[in-house]
Order: C-alpha cells, then sequence, then structure tokens
C-alpha cells in the first residue's frame, strides 16, 4: 500500500506578503493568472479504490465514493482515510456507487439537515453470472430477442439520502428519493452527479443508457423490433416522458419525497412528460457544477465516437460544455449541437435518410412515449472534437472527455479569501473546465470566449471531480491511467494557494514493510520520500496505533502488533514555521490481502474482436478461496479509457468479446483489458481486502 497524505492544519494565522496581495487583488481581467509556483498539490488519499465522486464537508474533512460500493472520509486533522460506509451495488459494465452530495444545510447547526446524497445502482434481482456455467454469462443481456427476454434486465438507478453520524453514514437511514429506471446487463452511460443551487434545488444529471458500440460512432438510433431497446437513444434522452439522458430539478421535502420547482422544462401535468426534466437531449453529463452566487448551471456532455463526418450519417464526435440559464433541448441523438445535425438512419437496410431538422426536431421511435415535436436544439457554449477546433482551439486535440467543473467564490471581506490557502481573486467566479482524456483543466473567461490554462505544470491525471471546499482550495479526485480498478496514480488531492504566506507545508510520504499479516506483525515504517520544498528543517510524530499518543520521532521506526486489528499508523510532519501536514498507512493484523493473478489470457496476447476468450484465474490467501465471489471484467480499451462490456464471474471461464462498430482495430488505439479481482471475507472486527490483476491483449491488425 502507498502512503496517504493528509493536508496541512495551519497552526498559526499566515502575514500576506505583498506580492501576493498584489497577486490577490487582481480581477478576471488581469494579463495573467497567478504563476504554478504560487501553488501547492499535496495529496490526502492515494489509495482511493476506483474513484467516482467526492464532497468537502463544511469542516474541510472529505468524501468520496468508489464503484465498488465504498465510501471513504478523510480527516485533515489526523491524516486518517476511515471507511464511512458501504453499500452492496449492483456493478455490471459502468453500474455501481456513481455521485454523493451534502444537503443544502448541512453542517449548519440543524441536525435535521445533515443528510448525504448518494445515486446508486441496487442490486434488485437482475441476473449475474453464473461461476457453474463457464461458458454462458448470464448477467448479460440479450442484443436480439423479445420483449420477454429483455424484461430480467429491467432494473434502475437510486437517488437516495442518509443520515451522517459524525464519522459514518447510517445507512439504516436511508429515505429514497427518486428512481432512475434502467436498462441492465448491457454497457453505456448511467452515471449521474448530483447539485444543489442556492435556493435548495437538487439537480441530478442522467446519462443516455445506451450501447454506442454498434452504430459506427454516430446516433445510436436502432429502431428494429427485435434489437434490445437499449441501441436506441430516441427512447432515453430524446423521450419527454423518460428521466435519462436529462438534467432533473425537484425539490427535496423533509419526509424524502420531492416537489417541482417552478420553470422546469415542462410544467406539471403535461401528458406524455416527465415535471423533473430541467434540459433534455443530452448523452452523458458525467459532471456538472452549479454557480450559486449566478444560478448558471455548468454542464459537461461527451460525445460519440466517429473520428470523421460522414455525410451518410453526420458529424464527427462532438463534447460539449454549456452554461444553462434556462431549460432546454440540447440535442442528442438527433444533433451533436443545434448547428451539427446527425443523419436519419435505418439500421435494417443500411439506408440514409434525410439530416434531422435541430430547430424542429421530432421523435418518431416506436419506443418512443412522450411528445412526438421536441423543443429546438440549444446552441451549446463550447463544441470541439478530436482535432484542434477552429473556434476554441486553446483545447487542443486528442480524445473528448468534458466535466463542468466549478466556479470559485471568493470572499471580498478577507482579502486572503477564507484561509491562507483560499484561492485568489483572480479566479472568483470563473468556471473550471477539466478535460478527463486530455488530462488539464482550463479556466472558461466569459462563456469559454478566453480559455486559458489553470496550473499547467500540474499533473491532472484522468480528474474525476473538482471541488472547492469551505476554506478556498480545490480538490481533485483523479482516476489515474487504467481500468475500473484502483489505478497507480488514483489519488484524491487539495490544491492550496500559497502566495499569501510565501511557505510550503511539508508532504509527508510514509511506507510500510507489510501492510496486512498475522500477530506478532513487525512493520518497519520509513519517512523517504517526505520533502519540503522551502528546505525547513522538519520535525517527525509516529503513532503507529492511533492512540493519539506519540510512539517515535524518528524518521525511520519499526513497531510490532500483538493483536489483530485494523490499525491507521500516523506520520505528522511539521516545519519550523509551525506548518504541518499528515498522512497514514493502514495495516490490518489478523487478515492477508488476497493476490490475484490472471493466468489466462497473457499480457499482450493478440485476439480478435468477436473472439471467445478464455479466462483462468488464480487466487492465494490465508482463507479458503470462493470462486464465485471472483470478478473478470471485459473492458474495451479506446486511447486512455475504456468502457466495460461484461462481467463474469469465477476461476476459469470464458467471455465473449464485442466487435465496436465504428472502430477501426487497424487504425483505432484499441485493445481488449481483462480485470481480475476477488475480495475475501475479512473477519471479526477485520475488514475484507481485496486483489486485483490487469492483463491488456493486442487485437490483430
Amino acid at each position: 500500500m502507498r502512503a496517504r497524505t493528509a493536508i496541512a492544519v495551519m497552526a498559526a494565522a499566515a502575514i500576506l506578503m505583498p506580492a501576493a496581495a498584489a497577486q490577490a487583488s487582481g480581477s478576471t481581467g488581469a494579463a495573467a493568472p497567478p504563476p504554478d509556483d504560487q501553488f501547492q498539490k499535496v495529496t490526502l488519499n492515494d489509495s482511493p479504490g476506483e474513484p467516482m465522486d467526492l464532497a468537502v464537508l463544511p469542516d474541510s474533512r472529505v468524501l468520496h465514493t468508489t464503484r465498488r460500493g465504498e465510501v471513504w472520509l478523510h480527516d485533515p486533522k489526523t491524516g486518517l482515510n476511515t471507511l464511512a460506509a458501504r453499500l452492496d451495488v449492483y456493478q455490471h459494465d459502468e453500474e455501481g456507487l456513481q455521485s454523493i452530495a451534502l444537503a443544502p444545510g448541512f453542517g449548519k447547526g440543524s441536525r435535521k439537515d445533515d443528510w448525504v446524497y448518494l445515486y446508486y445502482s441496487p442490486p434488485l434481482d437482475t441476473p449475474v453470472d453464473d461461476p457453474a456455467t463457464p461458458d454462458v454469462n448470464e448477467g448479460d443481456a440479450p442484443f436480439t430477442g423479445t420483449p420477454a427476454d429483455f424484461a430480467p434486465f429491467k432494473g434502475l438507478i437510486r437517488l437516495s439520502r442518509f443520515r451522517f453520524t459524525g464519522a459514518t453514514i447510517d445507512l439504516r437511514t436511508e429515505q429514497r428519493v427518486l428512481d432512475v429506471p434502467v436498462d441492465r446487463g448491457i454497457c453505456c452511460h448511467v452515471g449521474g452527479d448530483i447539485v444543489f443551487d442556492a435556493d435548495g434545488n437538487l439537480y441530478l444529471s442522467t446519462g443516455d443508457d445506451t450501447n454506442p458500440f454498434q452504430s459506427d460512432g454516430f446516433a445510436p438510433i436502432d429502431e428494429r423490433a427485435d434489437r434490445n431497446p437499449a441501441f436506441d437513444a430516441q427512447r432515453s434522452s430524446a423521450n419527454t416522458n423518460d428521466l435519462r439522458g436529462k438534467i432533473l430539478r425537484i425539490k427535496v421535502r423533509e419526509d424524502g419525497s420531492y416537489t417541482i420547482p417552478r420553470g422546469n422544462l415542462f410544467p406539471p401535468g403535461t401528458p406524455r412528460t416527465r415535471p423533473e426534466i430541467y434540459a433534455m437531449g443530452l448523452r452523458n453529463p458525467f459532471r456538472i457544477e452549479i454557480n450559486r452566487s449566478t444560478g448558471d448551471l455548468y454542464v459537461g456532455d461527451y460525445s460519440p465516437d466517429a473520428r470523421a463526418a460522414d455525410p451518410r450519417r453526420g458529424p464527427a464526435g462532438t463534447g460539449k460544455w454549456a452554461k444553462i440559464r434556462k431549460p432546454g433541448n440540447y440535442g442528442w441523438p438527433y444533433c451533436a449541437t443545434a448547428r451539427l445535425p446527425y443523419v436519419d438512419y435505418d439500421f435494417a437496410t443500411g439506408a440514409s435518410g434525410a439530416a434531422f431538422d435541430c430547430a424542429a426536431p421530432v421523435n418518431e421511435s416506436p419506443r418512443n412515449t412522450g411528445l412526438r415535436r421536441l423543443p429546438p436544439v440549444v446552441q451549446p457554449e463550447v463544441w470541439y472534437s478530436y482535432g484542434q477546433s477552429p473556434e476554441f482551439p486553446q483545447l487542443g486535440t486528442g480524445g473528448i472527455g468534458p466535466m463542468g467543473g466549478p466556479a470559485y467564490d471568493f470572499d471580498p471581506a478577507d482579502t486572503r479569501g477564507r484561509g491562507p490557502v483560499a484561492w485568489p481573486k483572480y479566479y472568483d467566479g470563473v468556471p473550471l473546465f477539466y478535460e478527463w482524456t486530455r488530462d488539464y483543466v482550463k479556466a472558461f473567461h466569459r462563456d469559454g470566449r478566453r480559455i486559458e490554462d489553470v496550473l499547467p505544470s500540474f499533473v491532472f491525471d484522468n480528474p474525476m471531480d473538482l471541488e472547492f471546499g469551505p476554506e478556498g482550495a480545490l480538490y481533485v479526485l483523479e482516476y489515474g491511467d487504467g481500468f475500473f480498478q484502483e489505478n497507480p496514480d488514483a489519488q484524491l488531492s487539495r490544491i492550496d494557494y500559497i502566495g499569501y504566506t510565501g511557505n510550503h507545508t511539508p508532504v509527508p510520504v510514509a511506507a510500510a514493510s507489510a501492510t496486512s499479516g498475522h500477530a506478532p506483525l513487525t512493520v518497519a515504517f520509513t519517512s523517504a520520500g517526505t520533502t519540503d520544498a522551502d528546505g525547513d528543517r522538519l520535525r517527525y510524530a509516529w503513532d503507529f496505533n492511533a492512540d493519539g499518543r506519540v510512539d517515535s520521532r524518528s524518521p525511520e521506526a519499526s513497531y510490532t502488533y500483538t493483536a489483530n486489528g485494523l490499525y491507521n499508523a500516523t506520520l505528522r510532519v511539521t516545519d519550523e514555521h509551525g506548518m504541518s501536514a499528515a498522512t497514514s498507512v493502514r495495516i490490518v493484523v489478523g487478515n492477508a490481502a488476497p493476490v490475484v493473478e490472471l493466468v489466462r489470457p497473457a499480457e499482450g496476447q493478440s485476439f480478435s474482436f468477436g473472439d471467445v476468450v478464455e479466462f483462468e484465474v488464480r487466487i492465494t490467501d490465508d482463507q479458503p478461496v470462493d470462486c464465485a465471489n471472483v470478478t473478470v471484467d471485459y473492458i474495451l480499451g479506446h486511447d486512455d479509457h475504456g468502457h466495460p462490456q461484461t462481467t463474469a464471474r469465477g476461476c476459469t471461464g470464458s467471455i465473449q468479446t464485442t466487435e465496436p462498430s465504428g472502430h477501426d482495430p487497424e487504425t483505432d488505439e484499441l485493445t481488449g483489458v481483462f480485470v481480475a479481482g476477488y475480495t475475501d471475507p475479512g473477519g471479526a472486527d477485520l475488514p475484507p481486502l481485496t486483489g486485483t490483476d490487469e492483463v491488456v491483449l493486442e487485437p490483430t491488425r
């Protein structure tokens, strides 16, 4: 296990430096942003699981979710990362635990407002793979069939809220707010994000829940009667009577039910509509944020995968960023933007029709349960494809993964913002845009018409979520490079502005010779890698068993654990100015982590899309191994991201790979990724431990 580094706890108020004061008093019209060396990135948790979303508490503690159902809590005072909740979730393709948000009144004096909202996939009775039948995956929904064949895979993703009890989320207090029906057992776009406006209205983004891999990278509008409905986005994004591919806006009441605020797209009572809909025609609005000062909603909407336009089908893949001030239709799957229509296409005959009318789109799908005539398509503020955008060249080139980021709210009552790490006034009111595939953050001045880099020398490795904390620092959740597991570069971090003080917080690093085993367990600890950018002399304080007492003040030390249990060994490092930071390493005594090895297939093995690939997984553990709990995910790797296609169970079996239309293995950067995972049962007062292994197969070219 790698070290987990907590952000500094400031020991005293800092003195404002004249140069920093001049910078802080700048405005968004300044000639240049603050230089990178006036900021510092400090890791809070570098073992975050497969990270999905974060929420910063009023006391600067941080909750973040993992797709497998965990909610982790980071405490900056101790440097500890502890498990706040573990939900049982359905995990085929992209489903699992998604977003997290705090109630608008959280931590503001009334216990009744301490609700945590979660958007997650309850298991229900959805079919899953049976390890006893290694040649059949019962968890995969059929591509073709009858309504009776598809019915077992009708599921939902649930928005619920739970009480926060100080350090944990009490799952027994669940209030179910809203269910979004989905088609399970088939990929993709089922994520969601939750934000609140200044009036307490809740906004929930939802994906189109549509498979994009049989549409040649263009609009998935397959209307064939025997086709799985998941190949037709007209049933979801373009359906006024469906909650998918939307931004929903509701007001949650005290009992967990909700009302409809005035001003949504369709007034309550409008036939064949859902009154919850605020914006529609979205494909995969994975990240949204709201500016509570202005009411502006920032939405990043993902793109389909066509590399080039085709006059028979429509435009190349186009990502979008929109600043939404009023309800509207953003066009999917009929229009990439209001100026870029797709072409009607008959999947049965392969014949192309006319281009769709973005000014007056019509939904004629037999699966449409809503209005036939739809609102006109709204043009987004920013749009771009794989190559350099003529309108927005500052966005560069590469993949398309737009994320709607937050706008900083500078406090003018304090020349240092809300604390000695608060970002400067330069960024006041400026929305941040981040790109998951291109690993950067941009500042969008004047609705994206002036775009500039934000901290270009900093690493943003597949940024998953950004949020400003109560002290004015920026919190960042990074997914890292890899697929549907805890990746080596995944982390939760915080970026401080240090231009007020000029003094860096020390960056502690702690490592252990062993992180799990059986008592008596002797562990050697080292602080190697601990740094202070100012070269200050550092003081070290180790607490190996988290009892609040210092066990060693040496940079290197060892400790013997004689009793089974979960221990968080912490290291606090303090510089000569009183600035300190803590890091922790989790030690489990009484349980050893399983070692997972994918014996077959082998790393780099060649295959062709459409092949059946046999797998064999070897598990080594100190407890009996239950092969029924071994999972193997098959993921279509595309450039530096991936799309999970199926999940099989068992130590042996086979997986039917799919042929991704719209991608050419001869030219596109495609791979077949297999990820095996196993979680042991843990024990009395001992957490379950997980091991994973990944191999990447190369398609024949």
